[in-house]
Parts: structure tokens; C-alpha cells; sequence
């Protein structure tokens, strides 16, 4: 029988549960982690048999069981009687009505579960296409953020007679964003195609956007709305590009430029300098200007991603393409964001202004990134011509660099150094006052979220927490921080800290737990105790028995083989359960730390790129022409890798003040360049893992 999707979810959180290894959202979004240990300083009766029981029946999908566990709960007046409720509804969803459903809503009101099974049930509603039904319970959706309740609420306008006028903004956007082939989205663009809301532009569009972002699936199921030869077409295309290209049989005439374009998009992905070679000597005379401009535009991505030199060439055809076709650019954000990247590789007078029309092509969301706000600025001034001609354009840059400037991100630290202003801390604010600790004290979707995080649910305990943040004021959030600060459970204390928006509570945002022990460990092997603070906030937010899902563990995430190897390295007899132990995590850690820096010669951006990524990686990221530390930080081709380097260095600039270090500065821990290694330089230590 199939089961629903949330059904499936709700199954697959209780496993990852009971294993002990369920994820949860960290400012580096790949380090998933899960905390099997308890909150630290809570003192909850012991009612944990119940919920683990239930647990263990909702992985048997055992229904009276669940039903059994649910009533027993609600009668004991169990704190967690809500998820046992909820487990057990969701085992039931597919079979359940309305009525059930509203029942379910009047019991725990204002929960974070009552909105959780409304997420579910209008997946289940549009799965049903019971459009009424779905329209009378989408407005109390308060957390809206699942992508296919979307798509599914702006197919019920459509079915009830109720479009506006923006519907076809709104549902464009919707299916543009979409991401993996779910049959809410799916249903959506095919129906509202047919219907003539969305047009084939529309289709062809996200098309493009699917083989850019790689999702075969996407692209071939929006390839159905387009007629069967595109839909055949596009499957070649999806399964094997080359042979795509290459093959003899014809494409339909009105749309084989297109298709062409699409092929060698995806042809680009394997081998750029290929596609550009085909793109050359083939298909751009029998292209239309903007769809070539596009697939320019793509292989320049691509060979941005592998760092290869070419990239900046080929971002100048697709603009000089572009301004043949005489229509604005449609290129995603992403394919915008590669173009300043290889520009900022390339590193010459023509790439430079050419990151000035890649930051002004962008969404004015996108243009709202610290990272292109900093780089267009820095365009600005490099490209300003001297004396009076060229001072509207200076001031113009630095009155960016003054909007931008903050020490709290990389960008606002480097737009700072770039003024010439020193690093100034924000003044911490006044503690919580009495009735706010105890308001947050008080506050039941805090205290369940402690228990659920208590018990080892920790995808379920930190969702009860950041629902409950919702709406608060600054100062809530400081008073929910202290509480969770106060347990220890520093994930949740720094998070939530990372809220506020006018009091900043730097003690809260970057805290020193085991500063004895960690000033101890870098102190006695040479590493700046501000850089392993930096990196130990991103990678395990201090929580001791943090566990990866791929196995690295403890306050500095080591994976086991790297233990093994760096005790090894250091002499230190080792044995498995070291990895959990905090100290010998601690000292594991930071030696294997200190091997990377010294291979990368100092350098603490490569560094902190080879602890994420592996070394090897950095070594092949450091080949071709020297370029600002800044711009190769910015060019890792890693989204995951690239955000922890800048996180883990903007962290330990930070981390720097608030040690009383006499030298804070950003660009100084980024070095000057960063290039490959000279000839005369020692050879990188192949052993590393």
C-alpha cells in the first residue's frame, strides 16, 4: 500500500529517532547532527518508558498500540501526550476525515504539532484534490513553508474560481522554485499550462531550471506540459547529453535550438570545454541569440565549478550573446552568482566590470546578499575612473560599503576593514528582567521542546523550540536563550540569540563553554584559540556528544578514521570510544587542526576548507592564478564549504575580541592571497585524511 508522504515522514523521523541519529538545522547546513544526551540541567520525571514505547510503536506502524499509548498519556497528563496523539493520527491520515482532523486541532491549539498535522493534511487534502476543504484550512497554516502546500493552494484558487489577478506571478514563482518532483507542483504547472494561466515560456523556463540545478525528474516532468517530442526529446537529453547531440534523428524544427541549448547545458556538467567546443563549431549558428547567451551562460557556470580559467571567457560570450538578442537576461541568481565568481577569479579590468552586470541582472532579492553587495562595491571602485568623472562612482561605493558594515558577518567585517573602521562590538543589553526569564521559564512549547531533546528526539525538539520562537520580541528571545543557555544546550542558546535583531547578546551568540580546557589544548600545540573557538561553534554549536550523519563526532566533529590516524600521528594510544570522550575529542581535534594549517603553510582559510571538505580538495581549488583570499573564499565551488569558511573565520575574528586579542582583523586571518604552493615550498602531506 502507499503511504503518504508526510505518513513517510512521520515513520522516518521516528527512526532516525530511535537510532539516535535524527538531523536538525545548523548555521552550516550539511553539519547535521543529533544529540542523543539529555538538556543538561533539566530535572524531568521519569515518564520516559511511555514515549519510548510509543516510539517503537509508530515504527511498527502498530495502530492500537499507538491508540493505547495515546489515551494513557492524555489521562496521566503526560507533557508529551501531543506528539503520542499525533504519531498515532498520522499513522491514520489517509483513512481519517475532516472532523478527526478538527478534533485533533481543538485538543492541542496553538501547538507546534496542531500545525505540524495541518502541514500533512493539506498534502493530504490537495492529494485528494479536495479543494474546498483545503481552502478553509490553509489560512490557519502559521508555518506556510512547505513548497508543495503552495503549489497546492494556488491550484485550489484556480479549481474554486477564486484567481486573482497575480496568480500567474505567484504560481510562476511557486513552480520555478520547486526542486524535487513532488506531485503537488507537478499537478499545479501541468493543470495551469493546459489552462493557459502559465504559458509554454513558463515551461521552458523552469526547464531550463532544472537541468541547471541538475533534476532530471523536474525537467522531465515538465517536459510532459510541452507535447511529446519535447517530452522525448528531454528525456535524451536527461539520460545522455553527448549522445543527445550527436544523435541523427531530428528534434522538432520550432524548438531544436532550445533543446540544443538544454543538451549542452547538461553536456557542460561533465565537460564544459567540450560543450563550448560543440557550442563553437555547431549549434550557435543554428541558436536563437538569447538561448545561446543561456547555454554560454551554463558551461561558464560549470567551468567556474571545476576552477577552470576558462569560466570568465565564457561569461563574456553569453553577455556579448545577450546584448545580440536585445532581451534582458532571464539567468537564475545562481548562474548570476558563478559569473561574479569567475570573475573574481579571472581577477582582470574586463572581469571586474562584468561583476557589475552579473550583481545587476540579479533579483532585487539576491542583490540584497551581503556577498554581492561587498563585490559590487569593490567593482565600483575599481572600475571608477580618476579625478572628478569618477567620484559619483566612488561615492557610490562607499556609501554601500557604509550600509553593509557590521561586525556581525564576513562581509560587514571586510566592508568595515575596507573603511578603514575598526571592529566595534555591539554594547550587550541588560539582562533579562525576572518576570521575562520566568515568562520563558513558564513558556510549554519550551519546556516540551527541552523534554523532547531530554529524551533524544532531536529533529522533534528543535522544531518545538523554533516554533515556539515565533513572533517573540528581542527581548523574549534573550530571555528563551538564558534558559536554554543556563541547560547548556547550546545549539538552542546560540540560535536562538541569533534572533534578536536590535539587542545583541554577544555572550549568548558566541559563548566559551570549557574555555579552561580549550585555551589549555591550543596553547600547548600553537593553534589561536580563537580559530578553534570559531570552528568548534560551527561545526558542533559546543554540543559534546554531537554525531554527524556520516559518522564525525564530538565537540570538533573528528570521524573516526581521522582519530585514529591524528592519535596515531601524535602518540597517543587510541582506542574507539576516545572519539565520544571530550577532552581526547578536544586534543584529537585540534592536533589534526595544526597538521592542516601547517600543510597549507598558516593559511586559515584553506584550512578551515580542507577540515570540511578533506585536504585534497583546497589543493585542487588553490591551482591557477593567485587571486584575494576574500575572492578564492568566495569561489569554493562547495555552497556547504563555502559558508563554513566564512562562518568559521568571521566567527573567530569575533571570537578574537571577545578573548581580549590585541589583533582582530578579518583580512588578516584571511592572508593576502591564495594561489598554488611555490616550488620551493615543502610538499603537502599526502597522508592526511
Amino acid at each position: 500500500m502507499n503511504v503518504h508522504r508526510r505518513q513517510r515522514a512521520v515513520l522516518a523521523a521516528a527512526a532516525l529517532s530511535l537510532a539516535l541519529s535524527a538531523m536538525w538545522p545548523l548555521a552550516a547546513p550539511a553539519q547535521a547532527l543529533t544529540v542523543p544526551a539529555a538538556d543538561a540541567g533539566a530535572a524531568f520525571p521519569s515518564q520516559d518508558a511511555l514515549i519510548n514505547e510509543a516510539r517503537e510503536a509508530l515504527k511498527r506502524r502498530d495502530k492500537s498500540r499507538l491508540e493505547a499509548l495515546r489515551d494513557t498519556a492524555q489521562r496521566q497528563g503526560h507533557p508529551l501526550a501531543s506528539w503520542v496523539d499525533y504519531w498515532h493520527l498520522g499513522l491514520r491520515l489517509g483513512e481519517v476525515g475532516t472532523a478527526e482532523v478538527e478534533r485533533f486541532y481543538q485538543r492541542w491549539p496553538g501547538s507546534y504539532v496542531e500545525d505540524r498535522l495541518r502541514n500533512d493534511w493539506l498534502l493530504e487534502l490537495g492529494h485528494r484534490r479536495a479543494w474546498a476543504d483545503f481552502a478553509q484550512d490553509m489560512p490557519r497554516f502559521k508555518m506556510n513553508d512547505d513548497r508543495e502546500v503552495t503549489c497546492y493552494a494556488l491550484l485550489a484558487e484556480h479549481e474554486l474560481g477564486r484567481a486573482p489577478a497575480d496568480l500567474r506571478e505567484r504560481a510562476l514563482a511557486a513552480w520555478l522554485a520547486q526542486r524535487e518532483a513532488d506531485k503537488g507542483c507537478q499537478l499545479m504547472g501541468r493543470t495551469l499550462v493546459q489552462a493557459k494561466v502559465l504559458g509554454p515560456d513558463a515551461a521552458w523556463r523552469k526547464l531550463q531550471l532544472a537541468i541547471e540545478t541538475n533534476r532530471p525528474k523536474v525537467a522531465r516532468q515538465t517536459a510532459e506540459s510541452l507535447g511529446t517530442a519535447v517530452e522525448k526529446a528531454v528525456a535524451e537529453i536527461t539520460d545522455n547529453a553527448a549522445k543527445a547531440l550527436d544523435a541523427k534523428r531530428a528534434w522538432p524544427a520550432a524548438h531544436a535550438g532550445a533543446l540544443a541549448a538544454l543538451a549542452l547545458a547538461r553536456r557542460a556538467q561533465d565537460a564544459p570545454e567540450d560543450a563550448a567546443k560543440r557550442l563553437e563549431d555547431r549549434w550557435a549558428r543554428q541558436m536563437p541569440s538569447d538561448w545561446q547567451a543561456w547555454a554560454w551562460a551554463q558551461i561558464g557556470r560549470q567551468a567556474g565549478f571545476k576552477g577552470q580559467t576558462t569560466a570568465a571567457q565564457h561569461y563574456r560570450k553569453a553577455w556579448e550573446a545577450a546584448d545580440r538578442s536585445g532581451k534582458p537576461v532571464g539567468w537564475s541568481d545562481d548562474t548570476l552568482a558563478w559569473g561574479v565568481r569567475s570573475s573574481l577569479r579571472a581577477a582582470d579590468a574586463l572581469s571586474t566590470r562584468l561583476i557589475l552586470r552579473s550583481v545587476d541582472a540579479m533579483s532585487e532579492r539576491e542583490q540584497r546578499d551581503p556577498a554581492w553587495q561587498f563585490w559590487r562595491a569593490r567593482a565600483l571602485l575599481q572600475t571608477a575612473r580618476s579625478g572628478p568623472e569618477g567620484q559619483a562612482q566612488r561615492d557610490e561605493a562607499q556609501q554601500a560599503l557604509q550600509r553593509l558594515a557590521s561586525p556581525l558577518h564576513f562581509y560587514g567585517k571586510l566592508a568595515l576593514e575596507e573603511l578603514g573602521q575598526p571592529l566595534s562590538l555591539p554594547p550587550k543589553p541588560a539582562r533579562p528582567l525576572a518576570a521575562e526569564r520566568e515568562a520563558a521559564l513558564q513558556h510549554p512549547g519550551l519546556t516540551r521542546a527541552l523534554r523532547l531533546l531530554a529524551l533524544g528526539l532531536r529533529s522533534e525538539g528543535v522544531r518545538e523550540w523554533n516554533f515556539s520562537l515565533r513572533g517573540m520580541s528581542d527581548r523574549e528571545l534573550l530571555a528563551a536563550a538564558e534558559r536554554a543557555c543556563e541547560r547548556e544546550v547550546w545549539d538552542r542558546c546560540i540560535n536562538t540569540s541569533d534572533r534578536t535583531r536590535q539587542e545583541v547578546d554577544l555572550d549568548q551568540r558566541f559563548p566559551t563553554p570549557f574555555r579552561r580546557d580549550v585555551l589549555a589544548k591550543t596553547s600547548e600545540i600553537g593553534v589561536d584559540p580563537a580559530y578553534v573557538y570559531g570552528l568548534i561553534r560551527q561545526e558542533s554549536r559546543f554540543v559534546t556528544d554531537a554525531r554527524s550523519h556520516v559518522g564525525a563526532s564530538g565537540l570538533m566533529q573528528v570521524m573516526p578514521a581521522t582519530a585514529k590516524w591524528t592519535a596515531k600521528r601524535i602518540g597517543l594510544p587510541f582506542k574507539p570510544e576516545m572519539i565520544t570522550d571530550r577532552d581526547a575529542n578536544l586534543r584529537i581535534g585540534t592536533a589534526y587542526l595544526k597538521i592542516v594549517l601547517d600543510d597549507f603553510g598558516g593559511s586559515q582559510a584553506m584550512a578551515a576548507a580542507a577540515y570540511n571538505a578533506g585536504p585534497s580538495r583546497p589543493r585542487r581549488w588553490r591551482e591557477g592564478p593567485a587571486i584575494e583570499a576574500a575572492a578564492w573564499a568566495e569561489s569554493i565551488p562547495f555552497n556547504e564549504t563555502r559558508d563554513y569558511v566564512k562562518k568559521v573565520l568571521s566567527n573567530a575574528t569575533l571570537y578574537a575580541a571577545l578573548l581580549g586579542q590585541s589583533n582582530a582583523s578579518l583580512k588578516a586571518r584571511l592572508g593576502s592571497s591564495i594561489g598554488p604552493r611555490e616550488a620551493s615550498a615543502p610538499g603537502p602531506d599526502r597522508e592526511i585524511p
